[in-house]
């Protein structure tokens, strides 16, 4: 049986990212974003109590996510988002829609943001 690569399946430059709700964050001082992401459910509570585990867990993003982050307002799209990240990066964030496809992804996948369908 052949291997599935690891592909892309959407275009993500077409949506809109819109933040969770339910998810808190803030910006220290060197502007890094840390979101802040609650342990709910049967199993993280029976592991709160019984391994001592923490009811939040603090995600750190990176410099790039960190500047995408407060960007994400539910009316930009990626393209959108893409142009000021280029300009405030450059050449430090090529490639950067290759880059912003693939943030979006994961932080879709956690459910951090919801993608919308641009109209």
């Amino acid at each position: 049986m052949k291997k599935k690569e690891n592909v892309i399946d959407k275009n993500y430059l077409e949506f809109i990212p819109e933040r969770n709700s339910l998810l808190t964050w803030k910006t220290d001082k060197k502007g890094i974003v840390t979101l802040d992401v609650e342990n709910t459910g049967f199993f993280n509570r029976l592991a709160q109590k019984c391994f001592n585990r923490p009811k939040y867990t603090h995600v750190h993003l990176d410099k790039l996510g960190s500047f995408v982050w407060p960007l994400i307002d539910g009316k930009k799209n990626i393209i959108e988002l893409g142009k000021e990240v280029d300009a405030h990066f450059g050449e430090e964030a090529a490639p950067l829609y290759e880059r912003l496809a693939k943030f979006f992804q994961v932080l879709e996948s956690y459910h951090f943001i919801n993608l919308n369908k641009d109209v």
